[in-house]
């Protein structure tokens, strides 16, 4: 079944500790696992930065909540007891306990006006408490659409320059990882006479191997006669190497091609394309940088 979301996991998760007794997150984790019947597939998923577990993140924002609700209690490092509220809480028998339940505790009003700005605290801020998403999930979500955003624009921005400058750019894009200087290590051809290649790529700085270039500023997919000319254009260079890059996509047919020539031929659509120019960045600059920390338990270790 789908991992719950970390609201979906906060009833189950004070059930736990309803025996009174002092139980580490480890084994409430364990425990909720088994209840939800989690595949070791499901376990392994990492939230979008692949920093952490997303079923042990959403467990931990559950706990997170209900602790500051006052539900729960840090008995020491990693291990939790209920209170006496959330005994109460468990008497009257709540179907489901959210972040709209536990606006009824003061404490958790509180934990809320102090993590956000509180001339916002409205209808605004307690909506993204309600999200199925954790806080970390959110702004990985977050980020991963301004990124896709980015993306789209750095491909209109290229459809709509000349050729030439979108051949260059596939140049200095792909020679960032390779030998010698950033001058020698590859160079656009232009478009007379050449073959069916667009630049070229020296992985030394002598040139003894090279990684040949098609680039095609499409908005069609490529299809498959497109490869079969470009791996004409290898052979006839005698490469062992190529790269076709496009702005558009590439069509099954020419994903199945590019397998079958004595040359080894990487294909780039234009999301791929986006994505290496927004990690190298090159077309785009940096607007604002946010960093996220976490508690750090060995500074808290008893000795």
């Amino acid at each position: 079944m789908p991992i719950p979301d970390y609201q979906t996991l906060m009833l189950p998760l004070l059930r736990f500790y309803s025996d009174g007794e002092i139980h580490s997150f480890k084994e409430a984790e364990s425990s909720l696992a088994r209840e939800f019947k989690l595949t070791p597939a499901e376990l392994s998923q990492l939230i979008p930065s692949g920093r952490q577990s997303l079923f042990y993140n959403r467990a931990a924002w559950a706990r997170t909540y209900i602790s500051k609700a006052g539900l729960l209690n840090t008995a020491k490092r990693g291990y939790f007891s209920i209170t006496p509220v959330g005994l109460k809480v468990l008497a009257s028998k709540p179907d489901r306990i959210d972040a709209r339940f536990l606006r009824q505790f003061p404490s958790f009003m509180e934990f809320k006006e102090n993590t956000h700005d509180k001339d916002s605290l409205s209808g605004s801020v307690l909506s993204i408490a309600e999200t199925k998403e954790s806080p970390e999930e959110q702004i990985e979500s977050a980020h991963a659409q301004l990124k896709r955003a980015l993306a789209a624009e750095l491909i209109s921005r290229i459809r709509l320059a000349a050729p030439i400058f979108f051949e260059r750019l596939v140049v200095e894009l792909l020679k960032m990882g390779y030998g010698g200087s950033r001058q020698d290590a590859g160079r656009a051809i232009g478009r007379s006479g050449d073959g069916g290649i667009d630049g070229i790529i020296n992985e030394d700085r002598l040139g003894l191997d090279s990684i040949y270039l098609q680039a095609k500023r499409w908005e069609n997919p490529v299809g498959r006669p497109e490869i079969q000319k470009f791996a004409g254009a290898l052979a006839e260079h005698r490469a062992k190497k190529g790269v076709f890059i496009t702005t558009s996509s590439f069509t099954k047919e020419a994903l199945a091609s590019a397998t079958k020539h004595d040359a080894r031929i990487v294909l780039i659509d234009g999301e791929k394309l986006a994505t290496l120019m927004i990690d190298h960045g090159l077309g785009v600059t940096l607007e604002a940088s946010y960093e996220i920390k976490r508690i750090d338990s060995d500074y808290f270790a008893e000795e």
